[in-house]
């Protein structure tokens, strides 16, 4: 059973992890905050691992650009689930490519371990990231030249509705390829929860 939870903002979705997966304390979580990298998220990547751990789970922090393959297959393997963080999209594919991380990714997904992708997490879910050119810049991935995503869903996720800062990027992504993509924007206390192919949005 495929399952995935696609967030903006994880501290303002907590709630929703728990509805769908009542159950954490004791779980393990492959953590990886690669995204956030080369943006200014770190204390936000930070924060998100103190928010799972008061969560219940235990948090094995997978950095992709400087983890090992090896290193990520064993946590992929031994995790009950996998949180990919937010920050740039394309610098995160990139990497995800450079590690092979991308093909455990969808093994793990495919093997029923369930799917939190935040932001850079969810856009890189999709069959193809391009379409988020307005929210991430691809610039800070020089050696990425193909930007087919994981393909976990079907459909191209658009976070941060009405947010402030990333509303308008959003608005943009909508306004450019609404009528060729199907895109599905969520603002960030949204979820986009997907169980075997089907999606549905959860919060308010």
């Amino acid at each position: 059973m495929e399952r995935l939870l696609l967030v903006s903002m994880f501290q303002n979705a907590t709630g929703l992890l728990q509805e769908i997966e009542p159950d954490l304390k004791g779980k393990s979580v492959a953590y990886i905050p690669t995204a956030s990298r080369v943006e200014r998220l770190g204390f936000l990547a930070r924060m998100t691992r103190w928010v799972l751990r008061g969560m219940g789970l235990r948090v094995n922090v997978v950095d992709v650009s400087t983890a090992s393959r090896e290193t990520a297959r064993r946590a992929l393997a031994d995790c009950d689930l996998v949180f990919v963080a937010g920050g740039n999209t394309f610098y995160l594919l990139q990497e995800l490519r450079k590690s092979g991380a991308d093909a455990l990714l969808v093994e793990a997904v495919r093997a029923g371990k369930l799917y939190v992708g935040e932001s850079a997490g969810a856009i890189v879910a999709a069959p193809d990231i391009a379409y988020s050119r307005a929210m991430d810049h691809p610039g800070q991935a020089p050696d990425l030249h193909d930007f087919t995503g994981l393909g976990l869903v079907d459909f191209y996720p658009v976070p941060h509705e009405r947010n402030p800062e990333l509303g308008p990027a959003a608005d943009r992504i909508m306004r450019e390829h609404g009528g060729t993509l199907d895109v599905r924007p969520f603002d960030d206390k949204q979820a986009i929860y997907v169980e075997n192919g089907v999606a549905r949005i959860l919060g308010a």
